[in-house]
């Protein structure tokens, strides 16, 4: 995605399928949505290409030759950063500072996450779909600016 003035990033994990209307509103306006696996059917990445332009990685229920398609892990530059995308952290195998990323975006877990390690933002936007025990539903939003992110969790009132 170019650079120029601010960039609105719409961050969703763990949907299983289902892709709630409050999901949709919470992402509208994004420039760029990332879903961080778990996507759970591919008419959810359709409606969410709808929106904008959409990357996503294949999350441990992804299964099927339309999963297949997802790649485990991406590279996505947002302006003048890049991201790194993953469902699971701990499958990390890189040190996301030294290898040029200014953020790590994953899923898996659905417990929603901001934390900033040696200067990256590591960011578990929760799960979107079905809930799970008493953990929110949740999505994520960043604004990203020159070389400066904004991260927000946005719990859904479902």
């Amino acid at each position: 995605m170019r650079s120029g003035s601010d960039i609105s990033v719409g961050v969703i994990s763990d949907t299983h399928g289902l892709l709630r209307p409050e999901a949709v509103a919470a992402l509208r306006g994004s420039q760029l949505i990332i879903h961080a696996g778990d996507v759970g059917a591919p008419e959810v990445l359709d409606h969410l290409r709808n929106l904008a332009p959409t990357h996503a990685v294949r999350g441990n229920v992804d299964t099927g030759t339309w999963a297949a398609q997802l790649p485990p892990t991406e590279a996505v530059e947002v302006g003048e950063l890049r991201f790194y995308l993953l469902h699971i952290i701990g499958e990390l195998d890189l040190d996301p500072g030294p290898a040029g990323f200014a953020a790590v975006i994953y899923g898996h877990s659905h417990k929603p996450s901001i934390a900033w390690r040696e200067g990256v933002l590591f960011l578990n936007p929760g799960a979107a779909g079905p809930r799970r025990f008493s953990l929110p539903i949740t999505v994520a939003r960043l604004r990203v600016s020159a070389t400066t992110i904004e991260p927000e969790i946005v719990e859904l009132d479902v």
